[in-house]
């Protein structure tokens, strides 16, 4: 469970998902609103999230900036989009244990190896027929 903030709007708590696949071992993605309606998916990089944790990170689209002020056990997703901005708290130990889980199926440092460069290269070349 998250706790999503809309700007002007009282925090919603809201079901949340992380989700890792090793295919696309750079890659983790946040789901919100599963199963009660259609999911949101939010995919950015394993290693903004694991910085999030420790200091303000990232630009642009998503942000992860750890909870100090007030609450020391979250840690605060930004999502921007366009047209919106919503901030999603997360428990801080959910996080980490996340991210321990994706750093026993790969290691940091060894993203490489777990990616299909053919596959992706047969891909691009396909689309670009």
């Amino acid at each position: 469970m998250a706790h999503v903030i809309v700007a002007g709007e009282p925090s919603v708590p809201l079901p949340a998902e992380l989700r890792y696949d090793s295919s696309d071992p750079y890659a983790v993605c946040l789901s919100l609103g599963a199963p009660l309606s259609t999911p949101v998916d939010w995919l950015f990089a394993r290693g903004l999230l694991a910085a999030g944790l420790h200091i303000p990170s990232g630009t642009g689209d998503v942000q992860v900036i750890p909870r100090h002020h007030g609450h020391p056990d979250r840690v605060r997703i930004v999502l921007r989009s366009r047209a919106d901005e919503a901030a999603v708290d997360v428990d801080t130990s959910t996080v980490r244990a996340f991210l321990l889980r994706t750093l026993e199926l790969v290691p940091a440092g060894r993203e490489s190896i777990h990616v299909d460069l053919d596959g992706a290269l047969a891909g691009l070349l396909e689309d670009s027929e």
